[in-house]
């Protein structure tokens, strides 16, 4: 069996902590058995290696998440990248002719789904693995892993079997999307579960799928058409007509973590970061990664977050509306994790006459380092303030250090590889600063290394 993890979201329910870069399976808020802070997708992922599965499972995401994935699971993990958002269909199709023509699968390779964020226990995944024989044995086309109800919510989806069976696995009737907390009793009593997003189907299910619609089934050739697939859901795409479905119930512990209602009641401490809440203060939490402090006094049942991005602070049960609220926040995200370290932007200006400048602090860990690029709309000027590193500049290496300035004009090509732990305060001024004005040459040291070598063997003979 197979396993695809779908990392998506643009994180606004967990605003201001959550962005587009940083969705909320990213943030280091829970905290694992010896107290150190982990994401939700690190938490998941150590559970999938505790089973075996981690060398069969893969992470299906877009271009903007890529770096983080590796920077927390590590650069040795499989990850299947979306040219663009297109929803989850496109997501598992990709994920899936990846499977099929590049890792080599059977079209009688079993495949699960499932999100890379639940916060479960670890038998939860013995479960996902029992899809398999639930798939085989019943010769369904679909198998759905559903959990049963401890209450009746008004937030979720739910399975609705037909009559019970001798079997370990129902036979699907149809389902219902977010009903009344009344119509959901009534779900109940048909004993019906709750969608928690886990399914698996025979690969050879979605290869013959993109076949009857005319899509390539090999990896480079849908990469290249990938906006040709519908910008849909999987649900809506495949699950709706679908004829022979299954579902497996699990009874044990389940919850989505998507607000910060449900993240903090999962929280070991009261205040991540700089503050304090007063004597007497009952299910108040503070989150804040600024450097300054917050104090919370006289309010129940409030959460205070507070980032680079913005300060939040809402009433526990409003929390969910959250999303609604900053919908139309597109401001750039002012603090990412990237592959070779962080950044956080400490300002941003655009003038009357439209050039702009933006002042980030960048941390680059010890043995990383920047991809070789250019830009042709802005200059920039880095000062650093923190250890030491190797500069390259139009394919000649420097040494630099603490204290060093160092200014490079549109069109150079510049990176920096860092020896010790780094900080560098990078100003950028120029008429567009935006992602797309990054001309990447190479992100690996060897090939830009080598880069310089046949530049000077060039010029010297």
């Amino acid at each position: 069996m197979r396993l695809v993890l779908l990392s998506g979201g643009s994180g606004k329910r967990l605003w201001p902590l959550s962005n587009d870069a940083r969705s909320k399976q990213f943030l280091k808020v829970l905290s694992d058995e010896d107290g150190n802070k982990v994401s939700m997708v690190q938490r998941v992922w150590k559970q999938i290696e505790e089973i075996g599965m981690a060398d069969n499972s893969i992470i299906a995401t877009s271009s903007s998440q890529v770096d983080m994935i590796k920077t927390q699971l590590g650069q040795d993990v499989h990850v299947v990248t979306e040219p663009e958002r297109r929803d989850t269909f496109p997501a598992i199709a990709l994920a899936a002719v990846y499977l099929y023509s590049v890792q080599k699968c059977s079209i009688d390779e079993v495949v699960g789904m499932l999100p890379v964020d639940p916060y479960v226990e670890n038998r939860f995944f013995n479960r996902v693995q029992d899809l398999e024989e639930a798939l085989l044995s019943s010769g369904a086309d679909l198998a759905l892993m559903g959990v049963k109800p401890t209450y009746p919510s008004a937030k979720y989806g739910y399975i609705i079997p037909k009559n019970k069976t001798e079997n370990s696995y129902l036979t699907v009737d149809y389902f219902k999307e977010k009903p009344t907390e009344e119509q959901a009793e009534e779900l109940i009593e048909q004993n019906a579960l709750w969608n928690c997003g886990v399914f698996a189907f025979k690969l050879g299910y979605i290869i013959d799928l993109l076949k009857d619609r005319g899509m390539p089934i090999e990896y480079s050739q849908l990469l290249r058409n990938y906006h040709k697939l519908p910008k849909n859901s999987f649900d809506y795409e495949v699950v709706e007509r679908t004829n022979h479905i299954v579902s497996l119930p699990y009874d044990g512990y389940w919850k989505d973590l998507g607000t910060w209602n449900t993240l903090t009641d999962e929280m070991a401490v009261q205040v991540t970061g700089k503050g304090v809440i007063g004597k007497g203060v009952q299910n108040s939490h503070i989150v804040n990664e600024l450097d300054i402090p917050i104090t919370l006094l006289g309010l129940d049942n409030v959460v205070v977050a507070a980032s680079p991005d913005g300060i939040l602070v809402t009433d526990k049960d409003a929390s969910t509306k959250v999303k609604e609220y900053v919908e139309g926040f597109n401001s750039r995200p002012m603090y990412e994790e990237r592959r070779w370290g962080w950044y956080r932007v400490l300002e941003y200006t655009r003038y009357a006459e439209g050039n702009e400048v933006l002042i980030k602090r960048l941390g680059i860990t010890a043995g990383k380092n920047l991809s070789y690029q250019m830009h042709y709309k802005r200059s920039e000027i880095w000062t650093i303030v923190k250890g030491e590193g190797i500069f390259v500049f139009n394919d000649q290496l420097s040494h630099v250090r603490t204290g060093d300035v160092i200014h490079i004009p549109l069109g150079a090509k510049h990176t920096l590889k860092a020896t010790t732990d780094m900080e560098i305060i990078e100003v950028q001024t120029g008429s567009e600063l935006i992602e797309e004005d990054i001309f990447r040459t190479s992100n690996e040291w060897e090939v830009i290394e080598e880069i310089c070598k046949v530049k000077l063997t060039a010029r010297y003979g």
